[in-house]
């Protein structure tokens, strides 16, 4: 006997997984130069932990993927890769580091190459 779908409130497509992966995956690519990276502390909606975020980052999934994992282990805290959406609406990799790491993001950023600013207070 074969299973066959019932009932689904879905669009019919075979999507899988919710949240920020729905937006797509980031095409765009740029050279570390050419980034305009913001820092930003960050704690609405966390229930009062304290995170920092590190984007927009147009690079490739395994070159944030990569980025991610050394960061986390340069503020020795957990944290993980996301998809945001940029200014444009275009999806790109955001990195989301448990804690207040803005100081030491700016720095590690600026010694990678990457043209870094601190965004809001």
């Amino acid at each position: 006997m074969t299973a066959r779908l019932v009932y689904s409130s879905g669009d019919g497509g075979d999507r899988r997984g919710s949240g920020a992966g729905d937006r797509g995956e980031p095409r765009t690519v740029c050279p570390p130069g050419e980034h305009a990276v913001r820092v930003r502390r960050e704690r609405s909606g966390r229930k009062g932990k304290t995170v920092t975020l590190v984007g927009p980052l147009f690079l490739t999934r395994h070159e944030a993927t990569k980025m991610t994992k050394e960061l986390k282990r340069r503020c020795g805290s957990g944290g993980k890769l996301g998809v945001a959406a940029g200014r444009d609406g275009r999806a790109v990799f955001e990195i989301e580091l448990q804690g207040d790491h803005v100081e030491t993001m700016l720095i590690e950023l600026e010694r990678r190459g990457f043209p870094a600013k601190q965004s809001g207070g």
